[in-house]
């Protein structure tokens, strides 16, 4: 039952970056709800049946407990309706972080949720290319372009966390037989989605996608640069090719969008966000302790129930009052604090998510999005995996595993890439 589940919870991974493209009706949702749904429903038998369950970490009860504290926000809501709806949501996002600290065990489970997860921001890139070239974008020349179903900042967000993912797989290499396959479909899946999802977040004219995707891309620079200088050499000696080829196939309307940042940041409009961040801070004034329920943001800022609040602090800060904003905060320090407990290769490109992800998150509200939760569940394993398996871990990414416990004899081993490792007696 734990296989139909890990299969089940792969395929989940896999759709959460273009979920929004396929809806599957009335009451099913779209296609990461729905199969998110399936991934709990076996996720109780496979616990049952296994009869243990794994030990939650401090960050996953601070999780648990900041969803309790909004499910409390129900007694003092402006909208029971608004709220209720949210809770749902909540949940259903939430649960990420159990399902993949439960189901994912060892390192190449981990390399695993990487490959579904890069395989999903593929079929996403490929989505917002093929809607570029549709025949409708095509008649009413849209300047902004994304995946169907879907909003062009949330596409460029989706993409800009693969791009590091991607580079991780893709920086390996292997000169044993047994291995060459799956490592060369990682170079492949990884090297291949870097210029693919770099157009498609260019064609998303997003701003802040933008910003944030040159943070993901001199994350991928640095991973690069430590095994593959030459490489990274040729790259930068082909750039002025590569930024022709931009220029000749984007839309010109495009970077003349882009190139409006340095003036929306030196005015201080940032697209009409500063007027919706004061209307939001005049209604965490008024309710600052308790908020005023998930999913009323608009209601109590006075603005269209459509509106977000663009700032994820912000959102929370109305929606639960300083006690949602405490536990937040600690939900992200302990990210922070697991990011660092990486290393090597792992702790590059968690460091450099982390940093996108935040940028993200200061100028749009995903703490209501599955790969807001992902990338956090993600993160507690790298940690969890480098506390317990160290080696493995290290063999898995390539790296030597840190600390004087560990030496290498031959190559006679569980990863052939490394040799096997004996441990010393301290």
């Amino acid at each position: 039952m734990r296989r139909v589940e890990w299969l089940l919870l792969l395929l989940f991974v896999f759709a959460i970056p273009w979920e929004y493209s396929l809806e599957l009706g009335e009451g099913l949702g779209n296609v990461g709800r729905f199969v998110g749904l399936l991934a709990l429903l076996a996720a109780i038998p496979a616990v049952l049946q296994s009869g243990r369950m794994r030990s939650l970490s401090l960050m996953h009860w601070v999780a648990l407990g900041l969803f309790f504290w909004f499910c409390l926000g129900c007694f003092w809501t402006i909208d029971s309706a608004a709220t209720l709806a949210k809770l749902r949501g909540y949940f259903q996002e939430m649960m990420i972080l159990w399902l993949v600290w439960e189901f994912a065990e060892t390192p190449d489970d981990l390399r695993m949720l990487l490959r579904a997860w890069v395989a999903g921001s593929w079929l996403l890139a490929i989505l917002t290319l093929a809607n570029f070239s549709s025949v409708q974008a095509i008649e009413t020349q849209q300047l902004r372009v994304a995946a169907y179903g879907q909003d062009p900042n949330d596409v460029a967000r989706f993409l800009n966390l693969g791009f590091l993912l991607a580079a991780l797989l893709a920086d390996r290499e292997s000169r044993w037989p047994k291995r060459r396959f799956a490592r060369l479909f990682d170079r492949v899946l990884g090297i291949g989605y870097l210029p693919v999802g770099l157009v498609a977040v260019l064609l998303t004219a997003s701003r802040g996608g933008f910003l944030a995707a040159l943070i993901a891309l001199a994350g991928c620079v640095i991973l690069f640069s430590r095994n593959h200088r030459k490489a990274v050499l040729a790259f930068a000696f082909a750039l002025p090719v590569l930024a022709a080829a931009l220029w000749l196939t984007i839309p010109h309307q495009v970077f003349e969008r882009l190139a409006t940042i340095p003036q929306q940041i030196q005015s201080g409009d940032l697209n009409q966000r500063i007027n919706i961040w004061s209307a939001g801070w005049n209604a965490f004034a008024r309710a600052p302790f308790f908020g005023t329920g998930v999913g009323t943001f608009g209601a109590a800022a006075g603005l269209s129930p459509i509106d977000t609040a663009h700032n994820t602090a912000l959102s929370i800060a109305v929606a639960g009052g300083l006690i949602a904003v405490f536990l937040a905060t600690a939900v992200f320090v302990l990210v922070v604090r697991f990011t660092l407990e990486t290393s090597g290769s792992l702790r590059i490109v968690l460091v450099f998510s982390v940093l996108t992800w935040a940028l993200t998150s200061m100028v749009a509200s995903v703490e209501e999005n599955r790969t807001t939760w992902l990338l956090f569940a993600v993160v507690a394993l790298a940690a969890r995996l480098s506390a317990e398996d160290p080696a493995e871990l290290a063999a898995t990414f390539s790296e030597r595993p840190r600390g004087r416990g560990f030496v290498m004899r031959d190559v006679d081993s569980r990863d052939p890439d490394l040799g096997s490792f004996t441990t010393l007696t301290q």
